[in-house]
């Protein structure tokens, strides 16, 4: 997501510095959430030291204390029992593709904006022009071409479109997997603009004929964030059936979206989405751990939608002539800002090292509790991971983030090449994201990467992942591979 001022300029002073307040309910949260999901390992230790007690009796005194054995022996039957079934089921992502367009579909500004002389008048042509060329995207990005004018803007072009770019993902994924798509359980495909009936998973099920049995899901209307609202949908999914894969696809059509008005506050997406999507295999499978690259440590999820600010700050309706756009209120900055206060706050505690948990915890106790007046410590997120995969919206906010969050221009470097070499494709942007760190040869065996999501409700996602293995991208082949050798590249706004 990207906000502009009316003269095409994009703001930045909106976003509010969300790590200098926090809210303390946020932070227990995060802290329940750790708990939660922690309790289980408490019966580890508990399991040693009986097995350590029992090491140093000899077979005279256990024969000699026939009760203790037996009690000792129940204990360890019952913490096993409550270990295996409490303990939530590790979930792989064996590999993932990002859909790379035909150079066919590759536009330059300059001729983007050649095909909107015909459609806009001169001041919503203008504002458009001064949007595109700050918005930091190249002159490689990809849109619909041949359709890329109102009166091609059909349900079956747009049907065309999402099945050239979904099954294009897919089949992308599998030669890279060798996974047989019939043993795929579980199939979700989000798309928030296009929604058709039959719905895009059901698409998917055609064209590959899968079995009766297959669970599909068809997620709309959730915005740039929903790929990993999938991914948590994923987890939940494979925590309830054992040896199962799941296959999440992401994209938005963006012919589907395309304003043809002349309000302002509905043209901006015109100019920064374009065409995209990503495949990614999960698997709760023991044995695929070895093959997979990462394992999905944390999804921490966060809806302002209560707030009648923050659920219309990205709101699609109908003019009276009947045009359908989708407008960008003045307040989305400040809504993002608090909502990703929210998601940090909470997601901190799962994945901040102890030594920086007591600061901030220290420091905000002092300014909540007690009202001192001191200088809150912000957290360094640098210290709980190496990549940072943050949804490529646009040049305002990858800005804003950067320097709230005190990000290198290294760690940046992934989302804003992602943004100026595909544009925002939406939920499919942060796996562009990763798949440039790996093209890169960055991705080493141990290290944690934070997928960071923005989308209407309104709505920030977060999910961690760790490397289970270094991805040698001599070995591997992405959207990235051609041409990675050119970037990092200049973007001149």
């Amino acid at each position: 997501m990207a906000q502009n001022s009316p003269n095409g300029e994009i703001q930045s002073s909106n976003l509010p510095n969300f790590l200098l307040s926090v809210r303390l309910k946020y932070v227990k949260l995060g802290y329940h959430y750790l708990i939660s999901n922690a309790i289980y390992l408490l019966i580890v230790p508990i399991l040693v030291a009986v097995g350590l007690h029992l090491s140093t009796l000899t077979l005279e005194d256990l024969m000699t204390n026939l009760a203790m054995l037996k009690s000792y022996s129940t204990l360890v039957v019952f913490l096993g029992t409550v270990y295996f079934m409490s303990r939530p089921r590790n979930v792989y992502l064996v590999d993932f593709s990002c859909y790379k367009p035909h150079e066919r579909y590759m536009i330059s500004k300059e001729r983007l904006v050649e095909k909107l002389k015909d459609i806009f008048d001169e001041s919503s042509l203008n504002f458009q022009k001064k949007i595109l060329y700050n918005s930091g995207l190249s002159d490689k990005t990809y849109v619909p071409v041949d359709k890329w004018i109102p009166s091609n803007f059909s349900l079956s072009s747009n049907q065309h479109q999402a099945k050239l770019v979904i099954i294009g993902a897919i089949d992308d994924l599998l030669a890279k997997t060798g996974v047989k798509i019939r043993d795929i359980g579980f199939i979700i495909v989000n798309s928030s603009m296009f929604n058709p009936t039959p719905s895009l998973s059901a698409m998917v099920v055609n064209h590959y004929k899968l079995g009766v049995n297959v669970i599909t899901y068809n997620l709309g209307g959730m915005g740039c964030s929903a790929g990993l609202i999938s991914v948590d949908l994923a987890n939940r999914l494979l925590q309830g059936q054992a040896n199962s894969y799941a296959l999440i696809v992401s994209t938005e059509i963006v012919s589907s979206a395309f304003y043809t008005g002349n309000d302002k506050s509905k043209l901006i997406p015109n100019m920064i989405f374009r065409m995209g999507a990503s495949a990614v295999l999960l698997s709760n499978r023991f044995s695929d751990r070895r093959q997979s690259k990462y394992q999905l440590m944390h999804v921490v999820r966060t809806h302002k939608g209560a707030d009648d600010r923050a659920f219309s700050c990205v709101f699609q309706d109908e003019e009276e002539d009947g045009k359908k756009g989708m407008s960008l209120s003045k307040d989305l900055m400040a809504v993002a800002g608090e909502a990703l206060k929210t998601n940090i706050t909470t997601l901190g505690p799962l994945v901040l090292p102890m030594s920086e948990q007591i600061l901030f915890f220290v420091s905000l106790i002092a300014r909540n509790v007690f009202k001192r007046k001191i200088k809150p410590y912000i957290p360094d997120f640098k210290m709980a991971f190496e990549h940072f995969c943050i949804h490529a919206g646009g040049r305002a906010v990858l800005d804003e983030l950067q320097k709230n969050l005190d990000l290198s221009e290294a760690l940046m470097e992934p989302s804003r090449m992602t943004l100026y070499r595909f544009g925002n494709t939406s939920s499919s942007s942060v796996w562009y994201n990763l798949a440039y760190s790996e093209a890169k040869g960055r991705i080493k065996k141990g290290d944690r990467a934070w997928q960071i999501g923005f989308g209407s409700g309104f709505k920030c996602n977060s999910a961690v992942w760790r490397a289970l293995r270094t991805v040698n991208p001599a070995k591997e082949k992405n959207a990235w591979t051609n041409e990675i050798d050119d970037f990092p590249a200049q973007v001149s706004c």
